[in-house]
């Protein structure tokens, strides 16, 4: 308990200090100082970005991180880097063709960057195939680096002793929790051919939630298209581990009247993918809530100072973001339970045979 105290309030504290660094301390220059900045600033972190930036220099504008490879399909392959786009101010050419950030995303246009939009405020503009390594993209490798480094060292542990030392010593009770809490409960004997995704699935995104508690930016989890691939390979997993019992009872469920099971089959189909979805919508809005909840109590200093002063406001504003950020440690771990939990719980009854 003390140590997750502790590391709340480092993370607090980084956080306070990073968006104190953007919004500056003076009336001049480029500061995050009102409610449309601010809320313009917290959609920015929630989104994903073709750049990696640490903090801005409210003051000077100036962005402090370093740049990442930008790979497009347009008539051809353009590979090119990030910095051509100078955070969205500039057009970068490629192989004789133009491109152009808008709200983070990627755009033909012409040499002067012109965006067209139609009457609902969209672009016209023609997308290329975007396969560019984007900020998420670098969270979801360290997370799998992470993972590979974490769990090499507790294997390399085993060969010489029975008791892992190290990070085995974190990693092997929630290797044996997910083990005989979740696997074993849900699927039953046939649970140790699913253990490698089930702890696969718990520990990526249990990590991926840590660090977008750190101010680096990453929201991997919060990402809509990041947790409907994970809710895929769910869906997937069930159907082609799905038996014949599993189908009979989507398709002609035993022991109902023919005029029921005709009734019954579309919704058990449709209970197909309302099941993937739930597991999406659930991880997806919840860490989003709790980093636009965290990030809004920050901006608490900046939009109170004027009435309470900068001491007053920024000691309000680090209070409650250390409380939510107790909160969001263990909405970390618990989201990446109940993904885990519920993944076990649809492939237990693909696997779950008849009983007469």
């Amino acid at each position: 308990m003390r140590n997750t105290l502790l590391f709340a309030l480092l993370i607090s504290l980084i956080n306070v200090n990073t968006l104190f660094a953007v919004a500056g301390g003076s009336e001049e220059g480029g500061q995050v100082d009102t409610k449309e900045e601010i809320n313009e600033y917290i959609q920015h972190h929630l989104q994903d970005s073709h750049d990696f930036v640490f903090w801005t220099n409210g003051k000077t504008g100036a962005h402090y991180g370093f740049p990442l490879p930008v790979i497009l399909w347009s008539d051809g392959l353009h590979v090119f880097s990030s910095s051509r786009f100078d955070h969205g101010h500039d057009v970068a050419e490629s192989n004789g063709k133009h491109f152009a950030l808008y709200h983070s995303k990627v755009y033909e246009t012409n040499a002067d960057g012109d965006i067209e939009l139609d009457e609902a405020g969209h672009p016209t503009n023609p997308k290329p195939l975007d396969l560019s390594i984007t900020k998420n993209v670098v969270g979801m490798l360290l997370a799998s680096l992470l993972l590979f480094l974490g769990f090499n060292s507790l294997a390399r542990s085993y060969k010489t002793r029975s008791i892992p030392k190290g990070i085995g010593r974190i990693l092997e009770p929630l290797v044996i929790y997910v083990r005989d809490e979740i696997a074993r409960p849900n699927i039953g004997p046939k649970y140790e051919k699913y253990m490698f995704y089930l702890l696969t699935v718990f520990f990526y995104i249990w990590i991926l939630n840590m660090l977008g508690l750190t101010p680096l930016g990453f929201n991997v989890t919060g990402n809509i298209a990041i947790t409907v691939g994970l809710a895929l390979i769910t869906f997937l997993v069930v159907q082609f581990s799905g038996n014949k019992n599993y189908w009979k009872h989507i398709f002609w469920m035993p022991g109902v009247p023919i005029p029921m099971k005709i009734i019954l089959m579309p919704i058990e189909v449709l209970g197909m993918f309302t099941k993937p979805f739930a597991l999406l919508i659930r991880l997806f809005a919840n860490i989003t809530a709790g980093h636009f909840v965290v990030m809004s109590l920050i901006a608490l200093m900046i939009t109170m100072k004027s009435a309470f002063g900068l001491v007053a406001s920024t000691g309000m504003a680090f209070a409650l973001a250390f409380f939510i950020t107790i909160i969001e440690l263990l909405v970390a771990f618990l989201q990446a339970y109940i993904f885990t939990m519920l993944s076990a719980l649809f492939i237990g009854m693909a696997v779950e045979e008849e009983h007469h």
